[in-house]
């Protein structure tokens, strides 16, 4: 009976313990997997990217300025009227090529007057230096005081002056007669008319008006051209005589205009901080026209490419731009760099990151050193910091 009970009693104790076991050993798991879970979550999980080396060439894309080679506004030099014009606007014109005809004939009649006067000037010298030189004869002789003899070479002296002042005043109205016939000053196209026909023109005119009385003709040379592009001050550095320069425009898309570096300002505009480059293009085609909007390309050459890096990966802090690096403890690293380049999506990094460095991309703001993270594996989904 003693057994039956003892044996009642250790059954009852091994049913006892087995409902226990059954009973806690999945809440201790449960437990346990919920420890670990906690922990896998208090680990944020990143996506690393690795620095690479930024591209030697950067094509920089700036707003250009196209203008004639030379551009020069034509006035009348003579006043007078208007006889008759041989060029208008779109006119094709060579140097010396005659624009227009002013008809001053008082001009004609000083011109006249002028040579008049030379010639009775020259006369009037030639009998003064006869004159001189056979008082000097007789002063040989003692014939004439030296002093009378000093007066009539005085006399010529005088009149070889008064000569040379009426041929100086026939050259200045020839000048003049010949500024009554306009004349293109170099090879272009006539881009303004401003007179017509029996028009009173003022000598010097007023320089702006487009009137009459100011510009007669503008005359604008094409077949080469000069482009104005302002540089970045951050770029300036980078323009050279060799940097190769193109130009497109929204009338030829799909066209390379190519120019060439001619000159810079070697001085920063201290209002914009840019650099004044003057570019160079032949349009000997004519396809490109003065005044005309174009966009400067230009292929900027580094001397000692840095390491780049996504646009994604930078903090903007109060102290700076920032980069969160991964460490070999899984911890956090903020460090302080220099932006270089600006690509668009990528930008040079031009202090304060190394080769080997694991940068986190996309980091959140949260983000502080000394944080554990976790690197994600390829291709999976990393959780944002916030």
């Amino acid at each position: 009976m003693n057994r039956s009970r003892t044996a009642l009693a250790g059954g009852l104790a091994c049913a006892a313990a087995a409902l226990l076991a059954v009973g806690i050993v999945p809440r201790l798991e449960a437990r346990t997997a919920q420890t670990q879970q906690l922990a896998a979550q208090r680990e944020i999980v990143v996506a690393t990217v690795a620095p690479t080396r930024a591209p030697a060439t950067q094509d920089l894309l700036l707003p250009g300025s196209v203008s004639a080679w030379a551009d020069a506004p034509i006035y009348a030099r003579t006043s007078g009227y208007v006889q008759h014009w041989s060029a208008d606007i779109g006119a094709h014109v060579k140097a010396g090529q005659s624009l227009a005809r002013i008809d001053a004939p008082e001009l004609d009649a000083q011109l006249q007057q002028a040579r008049a006067d030379a010639a009775t000037a020259e006369a009037n010298y030639r009998f003064a230096s006869s004159t001189a030189q056979r008082w000097q004869t007789m002063l040989q002789s003692q014939s004439v005081s030296e002093q009378d003899a000093q007066a009539k070479s005085s006399d010529a002296a005088a009149r070889l002056a008064a000569l040379d002042a009426a041929r100086a005043n026939v050259a200045r109205l020839q000048e003049l007669v010949s500024y009554q016939n306009l004349t293109a000053p170099f090879d272009g196209v006539v881009t303004a008319r401003n007179v017509q026909v029996g028009a009173l023109v003022t000598a010097g005119g007023a320089p702006g008006l487009a009137a009459p009385t100011g510009e007669l003709f503008h005359v604008a040379q094409t077949d080469r051209l000069r482009v104005y592009v302002d540089v970045p001050q951050d770029d300036a550095g980078l323009v050279t005589p060799d940097t190769s320069a193109w130009l497109t425009t929204p009338q030829y898309p799909g066209r390379r205009f190519e120019a060439s570096v001619a000159r810079n300002a070697n001085a920063l505009d201290p209002a914009s901080r840019t650099l004044r480059v003057e570019l160079d293009l032949d349009n000997r085609d004519g396809a490109l026209l003065p005044g005309a909007y174009a966009q400067v390309h230009l292929a900027l050459t580094a001397r000692s490419p840095a390491l780049e890096l996504p646009v994604s990966a930078l903090l903007f802090r109060p102290d700076g731009v920032t980069i969160a690096l991964v460490d070999a403890q899984h911890e956090v690293r903020l460090r302080t760099v220099t932006i270089g380049r600006d690509f668009g999506t990528y930008v040079e990094i031009a202090s304060g990151l190394a080769a080997g460095d694991q940068v986190i991309d996309n980091p959140g703001d949260a983000l502080a050193a000394g944080q554990r993270v976790r690197v994600a594996a390829a291709g999976a989904s990393p959780a944002k910091a916030s």
